[in-house]
C-alpha cells in the first residue's frame, strides 16, 4: 500500500511530535519538524527527517505563528500538517491557512473548527442535536455592557450557583473561574476573559453550573470526508487537578453496556451534526444518579488517545492520516467501533510532568540527570525526552505518558503499579510520587473517585507539605554527607497522606531528593 503522503510537517514539539513523527515513519511517509530555537537538541529534531528552526522559544514568536509554519511547510516540500495537540491544533485560521496555501491540515475542516472549537458554538449544535448540555448561558457574555451585568447576575441565579466561568475558546483549566456567590462574579469574569485572551486569542467566557460530584468521561470519534463518523469507546478523565488531567482509563469504570451505548450515540449524534472529518472526542460529566450532561468537543487528537488505541488495537495517528488523504473509514475502525461497548480490555494512562505535587503541582523545569523508564508486557512510553533533555518553562510540563494494557482492570492497576516503580527520572520532580500513592488509594481502586477527589483527598494538610520538604531535604543532605543512604527499597508502601501508616509525601519526597542529589 503506497504512503497516504510523501512528506508531512509536524506543527508541534515534545513527546506528541515525537509520536507523530514514529507513525509517519511506519507509513513510510518523511517527517519535517518545527523547532524554536530553545528546542533546536529536542528529541522529536532529532528523528525527523527535516528540521526547520521558526523562532524565538516563546510560543508566540514560534510554535504559534501560523505564517511561519506554512513557510516551513511550503520551504520543506511538506504536502501536509499534522497539528498534534495544543498549540494550533484547534485553530480555524491555521487550517484554513493550510487550505489556501494548498496544503493538506491533518484535523477536521475549518468549518468544523469553527462550529466545534468555539465551546458555546458546541454547546448549541448539542442542544439541537437533542443531546442534554450542562446547564449554562449559551452566549458570550456581555464585557463591555456594565449595564447587562445585572441580567447576568439574575440567569447566573437561575442556572444555580457554584458556577464556572469558562472561556469559550480553548481548554486545559486556562481562562477558568470557580465562583461560589453573586458578589464574585465581575472580578472572576474579568480575570477569566484576560486569561482567556492571552492563551487563545479571544477572550470570550460564558458562565456553566459546577456539578458535583461528576465524573469526566469522553468519547473518541473517527469521521471520514463521506460522513460516516463512528465512536472507538470511551475513557474516564476523573483524576485531575485544576482541571488538567492526571489519569485517563479505558473503558469507564461501572459503566454498564447500555449507559456506554447512550454515550457513545450521543457523542456521534454531536459529531455528525457538523460533518467530522478525522479524530475528535466529546466530553460529558455523569452526575451522581448517572446521567451524562455534554460538555465541549476537542477536534484534535487528545493527549490520552494511546488508552482507546491500547483497548482497540488501532493506531489513531495512522487513521487520521489516511483519512486526510482521502480515505474512508477503514475495515479495522468499523470492526472496532462495532464491539467498542463491549471491550475485552483495560488500558490506564498516568501522565508524567515536571511538576512538584508537594507543592499544588508547581512546574519544575530543570534538566533530566537520569531516565530509565519502564519495559515489559504491556508497557508503552510515549515520552518527548531523553537522558540529557531540558525541560523548559516556556512550554508544558509534560515530559512522558506512562501506559499499560492488561484483560481487566484490577491486572491493570497491578501492571502500572509495577511500571510506576520502576520509572526512574532524575534532575527534576515529577508526578511520580502522586502515582505511587494514588494507585494505592483505595478509592481509586475502587473505581469510586470524582473530579474533586485530588482536591479532597491529596491536598497536603496545614504543615504537612512544610514537613514533607524538610524531610526531603535532611534526607538529602544526609545522603550528600554519606551519613545515610535512602533507596527505592527504603521506602514505605503504605498509607494515603490523611489516612494511617507512614505519609507517602514524607516518604517519596525523601527519595525524590536522594535520588537527585548532585
Amino acid at each position: 500500500m503506497s504512503p497516504p503522503f510523501r512528506r508531512v510537517l509536524v506543527a508541534n514539539r515534545g513527546e506528541i511530535a515525537v509520536r507523530i513523527i514514529r507513525a509517519c515513519h511506519e507509513l513510510g511517509i518523511e517527517a519535517v519538524a518545527v523547532h524554536s530555537e530553545a528546542d533546536a537538541g529536542a528529541l522529536h529534531v532529532r528523528l525527523a527527517d527535516l528540521a526547520v528552526s521558526i523562532g524565538p522559544a516563546a510560543p508566540a514568536s514560534s510554535y504559534l505563528r501560523i505564517e511561519a509554519l506554512i513557510e516551513a511547510a511550503r520551504t520543506s516540500g511538506a504536502e501536509a500538517i499534522h497539528p498534534g495537540y495544543g498549540f494550533l491544533s484547534e485553530r480555524a485560521a491555521f487550517a484554513r491557512a493550510c487550505e489556501t496555501a494548498g496544503i493538506v491540515f491533518v484535523g477536521p475542516s475549518a468549518a468544523t473548527l469553527e462550529e466545534l472549537g468555539d465551546k458555546l458554538r458546541a454547546r448549541r449544535v448539542a442542544r439541537a442535536a437533542g443531546v442534554p448540555v450542562v446547564p449554562g448561558t449559551l452566549d458570550p457574555a456581555p464585557l463591555e455592557d456594565p449595564g447587562a451585568l445585572e441580567a447576568l447576575l439574575q440567569e447566573a441565579g437561575r442556572i444555580g450557583w457554584p458556577l464556572l466561568v469558562k472561556a469559550a475558546a480553548g481548554g486545559g483549566g486556562r481562562g477558568m473561574r470557580l465562583i461560589a456567590d453573586a458578589g464574585e462574579l465581575p472580578e472572576a469574569l474579568a480575570a477569566a476573559s484576560r486569561e482567556a485572551a492571552a492563551a487563545f486569542g479571544d477572550g470570550a467566557v460564558y458562565l456553566e453550573r459546577v456539578i458535583r460530584p461528576a465524573r469526566h468521561v469522553e468519547v473518541q470519534l473517527l469521521g471520514d470526508a463521506q460522513g460516516t463518523v463512528v465512536a472507538l469507546g470511551e475513557r474516564d478523565c476523573s483524576i485531575q487537578r485544576r482541571h488538567q488531567k492526571l489519569v485517563e482509563e479505558a473503558p469507564a469504570p461501572g459503566l454498564g453496556v447500555g449507559a456506554r451505548r447512550d454515550l457513545h450515540a450521543m457523542a456521534v449524534d454531536v459529531a455528525r451534526a457538523t460533518g467530522l472529518r478525522s479524530a475528535a472526542t466529546a466530553e460529558f460529566l455523569l452526575d451522581a444518579d448517572g446521567r451524562a450532561w455534554f460538555l465541549e468537543v476537542n477536534t484534535r487528537l487528545q493527549v490520552e488517545h494511546g488508552v482507546t488505541e491500547l483497548v482497540s488495537g488501532l493506531d489513531l495517528v495512522h487513521e487520521q492520516l489516511r483519512i486526510a488523504a482521502g480515505a474512508t473509514l477503514s475495515p479495522a475502525v468499523r470492526a472496532a467501533a462495532a464491539t467498542a461497548t463491549a471491550p475485552d480490555r483495560h488500558a490506564i494512562e498516568v501522565r508524567i510532568g515536571a511538576e512538584d505535587p508537594a507543592r499544588d503541582f508547581a512546574p519544575t523545569p530543570g534538566r533530566i540527570t537520569r531516565w530509565r523508564p519502564p519495559g515489559g508486557p504491556g508497557v508503552r512510553v510515549d515520552a518527548g525526552v531523553e537522558e540529557g533533555s531540558a525541560v523548559l518553562a516556556a512550554y508544558d510540563s509534560l515530559v512522558a505518558k506512562l501506559m499499560v494494557v492488561a484483560p481487566d482492570r484490577p491486572s491493570a492497576i497491578g501492571r502500572l503499579r509495577r511500571a510506576v516503580d520502576e520509572f526512574e527520572v532524575g534532575g527534576v520532580q515529577t508526578t511520580l510520587p502522586f502515582h505511587r500513592a494514588l494507585l494505592r488509594d483505595p478509592a481509586f481502586l475502587a473505581g469510586a473517585v470524582d473530579t474533586g477527589h485530588v482536591e479532597a483527598a491529596w491536598r497536603p494538610a496545614p504543615g504537612r507539605e512544610a514537613a514533607a520538604r524538610i524531610a526531603a531535604l535532611t534526607a538529602a543532605l544526609l545522603v550528600a554527607g554519606g551519613a545515610v543512604g535512602v533507596t527505592g527499597a527504603d521506602v514505605s508502601r503504605g498509607g494515603w497522606p490523611d489516612g494511617p501508616g507512614p505519609s507517602p509525601w514524607r516518604t517519596e519526597g525523601r527519595r525524590e531528593a536522594a535520588e537527585r542529589w548532585p
